[in-house]
């Protein structure tokens, strides 16, 4: 490693080898699905192949939750699972947003009750950010896209 590259604080650890790197890469896209993924799944015709898991407080779900989420706060999985999910049906959980490891330990939860699972990123934070419509206790609601989250034309590409 070149004296440049040692002083370069995102070389500072190499990046692992090709075949580490796509191993991991992959194995991330196992366990994990985006918002826009997730819109684009819902907003198909017919079943989008999972189911949505809101893991937050009863009061953060009627503030707004995605359209046909089931509300099962993390505390509450070893108890209702078994009740509001089928285990052959994925399921895809989602908390407030990238400051909040709810969804993880929902999902952790999840899978060590037999449930094949994934964790939204960007949770619902991100779902609003980006312009999807969600329901709230009082009915539907929209915001207006966010330009630093959401791309203008609605395809950031990727």
């Amino acid at each position: 490693m070149t004296d440049t590259a040692s002083a370069n604080p995102v070389l500072r650890v190499a990046p692992a080898a090709p075949t580490e790197a796509a191993a991991w890469f992959r194995a991330s896209l196992a366990f994990h699905a985006d918002v826009s993924d997730v819109a684009a799944a819902l907003a198909a015709d017919g079943d989008p192949g999972f189911v949505l898991v809101d893991s937050r407080s009863a009061l953060s779900f009627d503030q707004g939750h995605l359209p046909g989420a089931v509300h099962l706060p993390t505390a509450l999985v070893p108890e209702r699972a078994g009740r509001l999910l089928d285990k052959d049906v994925p399921v895809v959980t989602y908390c407030w947003g990238p400051g909040c490891n709810g969804a993880t330990r929902a999902a952790l939860a999840l899978a060590e009750r037999g449930y094949r699972v994934k964790e939204m990123l960007g949770g619902f934070e991100y779902w609003a950010r980006e312009g999807f419509a969600y329901e709230t206790g009082r009915g539907p609601a929209r915001r207006d896209p966010d330009p630093l989250t959401a791309p203008v034309d609605g395809d950031c590409g990727c």
